[in-house]
């Protein structure tokens, strides 16, 4: 059972009856463009997960649960069943960003109720091409389940007011150093960062080759990061709720567990004007 990363060469020998594939390319700029490219030419049986569609729930927006609300349990059951999972299968998600978009949204997601057999392709499509591997545009049937799920609570926070309240947990931030600087913000209402935030770029976590830096690495640099802050009291934001799934991801990979995800992340915290924002380095 994989956990946390898997490798082109081991999802290959995976045999197709014992895995579930899901491919997670978005391009923000374009929403519909990682579908096409799904269509396109996939990982074979590759099904496919739209992060606004399947990993979202966009008409929560205006609840203040930032740009990319998690779904209901009842609607991710029903992406779930429609894939044909069932509890205890393994699941490998990939993209074409390393992870973060959106690959490790849906790892979290899975974690989230409860299931520990999901992986995401370390290096992404890129990897599974530069192996020689082969690519089909036939589109997946399976036979679909009937899910029921739940949430586990102690592994997110939603509460804005929560993200605060404990001066020993440690917020950390995966959005690029500009944007956690207050120096550009192309998406959301307002630059900045949560006060008493600290800042961990999630492309950190790879290397130059795409896939990421190995457990040891990883381990060595967010221990700096958290100096000395139990993992367990490490909690994660970003834009969205979304390349936060990386940061989260990587320190699983580092055997540092028990951290959680702020899911609306900036873009919640700013949907209220009255809530402090810092800049500068932290």
């Amino acid at each position: 059972m994989k956990t946390t990363l898997i490798s082109a060469a081991e999802l290959a020998a995976l045999p197709p009856d014992e895995v579930l594939i899901v491919d997670c390319r978005v391009d923000l700029a374009d929403p519909g463009k990682g579908e096409r490219d799904w269509r396109a030419g996939h990982i074979p049986g590759a099904v496919y997960a739209s992060l606004d569609r399947d990993l979202s729930d966009l008409s929560r927006q205006s609840l203040g649960l930032g740009r990319h609300p998690l779904p209901l349990e009842a609607d991710f059951a029903a992406v779930l069943g429609r894939w044909g999972w069932h509890p205890g299968v393994q699941v490998v998600a990939y993209d074409a960003a390393g992870g973060a978009l959106a690959a490790a949204r849906l790892w979290w997601l899975l974690r989230l109720i409860g299931e520990r057999a999901v992986a995401v392709l370390d290096g992404g499509l890129g990897a599974w091409t530069a192996a020689g591997l082969p690519l089909e545009a036939s589109l997946p049937e399976r036979a679909p389940t009937q899910v029921t799920i739940h949430y586990d609570p102690a592994q997110l926070i939603l509460d804005h007011a929560a993200v605060t309240a404990r001066p020993e947990q440690l917020l950390l931030d995966a959005r690029a150093a500009p944007r956690y600087r207050g120096e550009t913000e192309p998406l959301d209402r307002v630059g900045g960062h949560v006060p008493g935030a600290k800042n961990r770029p999630f492309a950190d976590n790879l290397a130059v080759d795409g896939r990421f830096k190995s457990s040891g690495e990883l381990r060595q640099e967010f221990l700096a990061v958290i100096d000395g802050q139990p993992s367990s009291q490490v909690v994660h934001s970003c834009g969205s709720g979304v390349t936060a799934c990386h940061n989260l991801l990587a320190m699983e990979h580092a055997g540092l567990t028990g951290s959680r995800l702020y899911a609306p992340s900036w873009s919640g915290w700013v949907s209220d004007p009255s809530r402090p924002v810092a800049t500068g380095p932290g």
